[in-house]
């Protein structure tokens, strides 16, 4: 099978499990709140011998009139109009309700293919719930329990019975028991947050506070509104993956929840939030950290920037909001002083100054990415590291140590994203910080290394004589 399936129904049925039960890893926030999924994330799904591209979409009230409700239910419209087979769940245990009821109607309009699964029904109590699903007219509904992974052999039968009628009759289904069996095999991987390998192509993490502009920023770069966009703070709270295509280059675009102190956080949710943001920057190559032009680089900015520096990610600071700014000669003054003084273990951070709203230097933006990519990546001929060594030693030799100088003896690259060295001297333990960075300054100086974190450390070699 290769199409598309949504997944929709109301809020907290249950959508977002078994989201994570189809792509076999927690990647969507399950939370008892209704309401957590905004936007509509897709993942790669598979069971047994069916794989299928899968979205998460927001659940859907009729009774609500917020003014985000609308834009949430266009992305979920999106989603039904893209897919192929549409999966409406239900909670058996609470029954029926009048909001499943119009969005059955309303999406029986819309669509032809849709599967009804009754969620919640690994107890005696979703009995009547599972009976009540049967009033709307989408024939016996698919009885599982996402959370313990129950009646996934049903949901692979009826998704097989759907798709056969889409594509024609496959004649080398798998048997019963075979099916069973691979079904049973398929668990949760709790700590593998990645696709699988994705090669060359950039990995790109928006990150920044609340409310700076990072997924207008994202639907300025895609050319479409992909993610949830409004004046409220706080609207993105999942991790969104979205691959995108620019001059025949391939990336994969993350934006990510709004990063606030941690002492101004004061519920789980906005802490899972948090949580997903930062394993997409573990995740990422290049992470672009957006800040408000009228607000330059303010505390959590900077503390933002150190713990990306501190992952070993290259960073790269996009000033949104630019059109907003009369004086731009004072606000790059203050932008690269801030940035000297807060933040000195990573010199010459490049800036973009971007509106994400006007579209303005989105290009120049992506090429800079590539760029501080590249260097990210940057590895140092061993020979070329040595003369240079031996310069800039000679130049400023180590200090004494209870009377003895520290004798350097050579330096190597051991390993790159982020470029990491390994110097070799007769006492590691007694090399001051200041020397170090001092190296690590020098490093950075001659061979052109802006806006990645270098790693530098001391290590004695051995004696042979020992």
């Amino acid at each position: 099978m290769n199409g598309i399936v949504a997944i929709i129904g109301r809020p907290n049925v249950g959508k977002s499990t078994l989201f994570n039960r189809l792509i076999g890893r927690r990647h969507a926030l399950v939370d008892d709140t209704p309401g957590v999924t905004r936007d509509r994330r897709q993942g790669e799904a598979k069971i047994s011998d069916l794989q299928f591209t899968i979205f998460d979409t927001a659940g859907l009230e009729s009774n609500n009139r917020a003014p985000i409700t609308k834009r949430m239910r266009d992305q979920t419209e999106v989603a039904v109009k893209e897919a192929a087979i549409v999966i409406l769940m239900v909670d058996a245990k609470m029954g029926i309700t009048p909001d499943d009821l119009d969005l059955c109607h309303w999406l029986r309009r819309k669509k032809n293919d849709i599967i009804l699964v009754a969620n919640k029904c690994e107890s005696n109590a979703a009995e009547s719930g599972i009976l009540e699903a049967f009033n709307l007219g989408l024939g016996e509904p698919v009885v599982i329990s996402a959370e313990h992974g129950l009646g996934m052999a049903d949901l692979y039968a009826a998704l097989r019975s759907k798709t056969q009628k889409l594509v024609g009759k496959d004649k080398n289904l798998p048997s019963h028991a075979e099916t069973q069996h691979d079904i049973g095999k398929a668990s949760l991987d709790l700590n593998n947050f990645s696709v699988g390998k994705v090669g060359e192509i950039l990995r790109l993490a928006i990150v920044g506070r609340p409310n700076v502009g990072k997924s207008t920023l994202i639907n300025a770069l895609l050319g479409q509104n992909r993610v949830l966009t409004g004046p409220e703070a706080g609207i993105t709270r999942d991790s969104i993956q979205i691959e995108w295509q620019w001059k025949k280059k391939t990336l994969h675009l993350f934006d990510t929840a709004g990063l606030r102190r941690k002492s101004r956080i004061s519920n789980k949710l906005e802490k899972a939030s948090g949580d997903d943001t930062w394993r997409a920057v573990r995740f990422a190559h290049v992470v672009v950290l957006v800040v408000d032009a009228s607000m330059m680089l303010e505390r959590q900015d900077l503390n933002i920037a150190r713990l990306v520096i501190e992952e070993g990610r290259s960073l790269l600071i996009a000033v949104n909001k630019w059109d907003l700014i009369k004086d731009k000669s004072k606000a790059v003054k203050e932008l690269e002083r801030r940035a000297k003084i807060s933040l000195p273990q990573v010199k010459d951070i490049p800036y973009v100054p971007i509106s994400a709203l006007e579209k303005t230097n989105l290009d120049i933006l992506i090429e800079r990415s590539f760029t501080v990519y590249d260097v990210w990546n940057q590895r140092v001929p061993t020979a070329k590291l040595n003369r240079w060594f031996e310069m800039i030693v000679q130049r400023h030799p180590p200090p004494l140590v209870q009377g003895r100088r520290l004798k350097l003896r050579y330096i190597t690259q051991i390993k790159t994203r982020p470029p990491s060295f390994v110097c070799f001297c007769n006492q590691p333990d007694q090399v001051p910080e200041s020397y170090k960075r001092y190296v690590v300054n020098e490093l950075r100086k001659y061979f052109t290394l802006p806006g990645v974190p270098i790693r530098l450390l001391m290590k004695t070699s051995q004696n042979p004589f020992a």
